[in-house]
């Protein structure tokens, strides 16, 4: 993969797991890393291990908690004053929600920091993120997704992995939508695999990952991403959706035009820029 030297990357998630690796991972190949977690002592750790890694330059970090769409207003400011351009946003943070939760924002907590807190980030960014690229960690699980753009705030409720399936689900559309709406700017989702790292650890999903034969390393599940960040454009496909370097097609309710303007129109609504 190639050079990143004089490349500014956001990543979201990043203080642990895939963020952490694909941080790393890009800080080694020259990348000006940003990092982005919500818990600030993990956050602070893997600033720590991102400049190692970057030979000892300064790396910069910020705490945004995706519950809280303050806190992504806030991180735009500062990003912002900080960049005037941002050649990759790595759109990693996420996870499952035990229980149907609603955020205070009023919205199912889920489709919230999955979705949501990503689709407003990238917005907001839309014109420093001119001429570079947005990567989007969605999942296979968005097989399982029954997404529905008018209930953002989850009042119907679908169960836990149809919920975070609906969430890996927006993902992909979003990708697929925001390459037709901004061409300047190549858009990717892609799937790390099963990974071993804290996701699900509210559920025990971290411990199954730690047992399981064909989990994945962080650095092995965070390899397409940065492949995505990397690879000259003209060698990608925006809009796509990715697998192990490869282009994959998704599942059929991740691949509907309609479906993904419609998301994206009550997204707008939802962050309150519609």
């Amino acid at each position: 993969m190639g050079d990143l030297t004089g490349r500014t990357v956001v990543i979201t998630g990043a203080s642990s797991g895939i963020g952490l690796a694909a941080a790393v991972d890009m800080a080694r190949r020259g990348a000006d890393t940003v990092l982005v977690g919500r818990n600030q002592s993990r956050l602070e750790a893997a600033t720590e291990a991102v400049k190692e890694a970057a030979g000892g330059r300064s790396v910069a970090a910020y705490r945004s908690d995706f519950a809280r769409l303050d806190d992504v207003h806030v991180l735009v400011d500062h990003l912002r004053q900080r960049y005037q351009h941002i050649d990759v946003l790595a759109n990693n943070a996420g996870g499952v929600v035990r229980g149907h939760h609603v955020t205070g924002d009023g919205f199912d907590a889920t489709l919230q920091t999955n979705h949501l807190a990503a689709f407003l980030l990238s917005n907001l960014l839309r014109e420093q993120l001119r001429g570079g690229r947005i990567i989007n960690t969605a999942s296979g699980a968005h097989a399982m997704g029954a997404l529905d753009p008018g209930d953002l705030r989850g009042e119907r409720k679908r169960g836990l992995w149809r919920q975070y399936g609906s969430a890996k689900q927006a993902n992909i559309l979003f990708t697929a939508e925001a390459a037709r709406r901004w061409p300047d700017i190549m858009s990717a989702s892609y799937h790390p695999g099963f990974v071993r790292s804290r996701f699900g650890s509210s559920i025990g999903v971290n411990v199954a990952a730690k047992v399981a034969l064909f989990a994945r390393s962080p650095e092995r599940g965070a390899d397409t991403l940065v492949w995505l960040a990397a690879t000259p454009t003209s060698q990608l496909t925006s809009g796509g959706y990715y697998m192990d370097r490869k282009p994959t097609r998704p599942s059929r309710n991740s691949d509907d035009p309609a479906l993904a303007a419609r998301l994206w129109q009550e997204s707008l609504s939802a962050v309150g820029l519609g």
